[in-house]
């Protein structure tokens, strides 16, 4: 079993495994536990994350993460703190598509409910591994980190520039936290881009019966377009990736090859690698550039 600190979102895509989540409550003493069954991972990944107060415990089957949950309720409760019942919650992530084993998770002889989604790090991790739900969270958070700063952003007596620069600062990173890892669509990026550039709209103080071109704003405003963003922020994160050693984690799970799957009718879905590869592809650019960060 291997421990690590840091904060990583690569896992929500790629990782084919059980993850167990444990947020601690240092007021209460008490831990709420979270988690997210994924079926068909090579047992040669497992192993145990630390996220600052987060714990996340990784199986590969149903009943290795039961052993392993009655030994972290006992051994914490042994030392004074409880596991909160009620608030622990379980997902099971079929990305390959097959059902896998049955049963039901359990912890101390209680059943532990199943959902379709929970939030982890503030992203939206689902069951099929689609990214709608977590799009939707993101305008519905940048909505409210606007609001916040409207007191700014509205403000006529503000230079646009620096409107720009407060929006660029505060508002852009919360509707794109966690963009690098996302296996986007179309109509997803149009989704985020009719949000930001409503937002933009309102700190310039026209509408579109103004009929003001969205390029005109945004050049007095000072913000670039967010397809463009988007692609920065995945091309930055691939680099990071392909920069480390070939045997740290986020670059084992590149390796992971689910032989018995059999993917379903119809066209695929977008993968994380497709998008980079369109990226690369429209600016010019291949995967030995990621070695130099001058670039």
């Amino acid at each position: 079993m291997h421990v690590s600190v840091g904060f990583n979102h690569y896992h929500i895509i790629y990782t084919f495994f059980l993850i167990i989540i444990i947020l601690y409550d240092k007021i209460e003493k008490q831990l709420t536990i979270r988690i997210v069954f994924l079926s068909n991972f090579s047992p040669s990944y497992s192993r145990l994350q630390v996220f600052f107060a987060n714990i996340v415990l990784i199986n590969e089957t149903r009943g290795e993460l039961n052993e392993k949950l009655e030994r972290w309720r006992h051994n914490l409760e042994f030392r004074g703190f409880r596991l909160s019942r009620s608030k622990t919650e379980y997902l099971k992530c079929g990305f390959s598509g097959r059902e896998g084993e049955g049963g039901e998770v359990t912890m101390g002889g209680v059943i532990v409910p199943r959902v379709e989604k929970f939030k982890y790090l503030g992203s939206i991790v689902e069951e099929k591994g689609d990214i709608a739900k977590d799009i939707s969270h993101r305008i519905r958070v940048g909505w409210q980190k606007w609001k916040k700063a409207s007191g700014v952003l509205c403000d006529k007596r503000i230079y646009l520039k620096l409107k720009g620069t407060v929006y660029r600062m505060i508002v852009q990173p919360t509707l794109l936290y966690g963009a690098e890892c996302w296996p986007i669509k179309k109509t997803q990026v149009q989704r985020l881009m009719v949000a930001e550039m409503r937002m933009i709209r309102w700190m310039y103080g026209y509408n579109r019966l103004d009929r003001i071109r969205n390029v005109v704003i945004r050049e007095r405003v000072g913000v670039a377009p967010l397809k463009d963003k988007l692609r920065e922020t995945r091309l930055r994160w691939f680099g990071h990736v392909k920069r480390r050693s070939v045997g740290a984690l986020v670059r084992r799970c590149e390796a992971i090859h689910l032989l018995d799957c059999r993917r379903g009718r119809g066209r695929p879905k977008m993968s994380w690698n497709m998008i980079i590869r369109s990226d690369m592809k429209s600016l010019g650019l291949t995967e030995d550039m990621a070695q130099d960060r001058n670039l």
